[in-house]
């Protein structure tokens, strides 16, 4: 007979892991965890730099852990050693490089059709896809000659280059002075001021800019890029032109509105819209971490996300 999961989470993330993890503490045993990527916590590999520093209570927001998993402060290493951990110890059965297409609810069964033309079968479904999946891109158009030079995170980055950064949040910070012991680094914010920087990368910026061991490009914005000999040449809205080796954009992530419409969720204002359970409109299906909430970004309240959908499903499990 064809399995029938209790429960099919997508997306390896906090969110997704937490759900899986506090759903087996609590007794479900048919659980699927379906993630795009190769591993687990694809955000934070791609996007966190090396020994990043990872705050349970991020952007001042105190939170207190709800569920079993103990998260504590800690660096982008211990976090994803962590969640190593806990998937190893607690055997919970993921399929990576796995995409989903679409959902479709025929009864009170999910079937969960993927790209590679699998379709999988659940009682409950939890999206937990997260926002940084899809990194915001710039208006105009990346000429193809230069894209390679061109990124959305540090993985392509060497040694002596010169590299712009674009963008004004804590990312963006902490990959323009990373980037800046081992190159020459410009930090570009269509702002006059940063105002998303949580202190300690206000205070390191402002350090590396007084130091000249990083440069600020601020208030201004960039109107195109072109391809000048195979380099990016970024044009300025105060009309200026600079050739680099490399630009990287850090300017947040968009919430997947497509994908989430073709699952049948109303997204309101960049969010899904959920009950205090995290449940939509469909019962069944529930949603998780960055794509009902505002800010975004918080490991803690992306775990009790998780804590809350797996407390109500094991309390109304058939």
């Amino acid at each position: 007979m064809e399995k029938i999961y209790d429960i099919a989470i997508i997306g390896a993330g906090p969110a997704g892991i937490g759900t899986a993890i506090e759903s087996y503490i609590f007794g479900i045993k048919d659980i699927l965890l379906i993630e795009k990527s190769d591993n687990h916590s694809a955000t934070i590999r791609n996007f966190y730099k090396d020994n990043k520093r990872v705050d349970k209570d991020w952007m001042g927001q105190k939170v207190e852990c709800e569920g079993r998993i103990v998260f504590m402060n800690g660096t982008k290493e211990t976090t994803l050693d962590l969640f190593d951990k806990l998937l190893d110890k607690h055997k919970i059965e993921t399929h990576f490089k796995t995409e989903v297409e679409k959902i479709d609810k025929k009864g009170d069964i999910f079937e969960i059709h993927t790209t590679n033309n699998k379709i999988y079968k659940a009682k409950n479904v939890v999206i937990a896809i997260g926002k940084m999946g899809k990194p915001n891109k710039p208006d105009y158009k990346i000429p193809p000659s230069i894209k390679q030079f061109v990124n959305f995170n540090l993985d392509k980055c060497s040694k002596n280059e010169k590299i712009l950064v674009v963008g004004g949040g804590n990312s963006a910070a902490e990959y323009a002075y990373f980037l800046a012991d081992s190159n020459d680094v410009t930090l570009n914010y269509r702002r006059a001021k940063f105002t998303r920087l949580n202190p300690q990368n206000e205070e390191i910026i402002d350090e590396y800019a007084k130091k000249g061991k990083l440069k600020l490009k601020l208030g201004i914005d960039i109107t195109s890029l072109e391809s000048e000999h195979k380099k990016p040449k970024v044009n300025f809205t105060d009309g200026t032109s600079e050739v680099y080796d490399r630009v990287i954009y850090a300017i947040g992530g968009t919430t997947p509105t497509e994908f989430l419409k073709k699952c049948g969720l109303d997204v309101v204002k960049n969010r899904v819209e959920v009950d205090e359970n995290f449940q939509t409109k469909t019962p069944g299906l529930f949603a998780a971490g960055d794509i009902v909430t505002a800010t975004g970004g918080s490991i803690a309240i992306a775990l009790n996300h998780g804590y809350k959908i797996a407390s109500y499903i094991a309390k109304h499990k058939k």
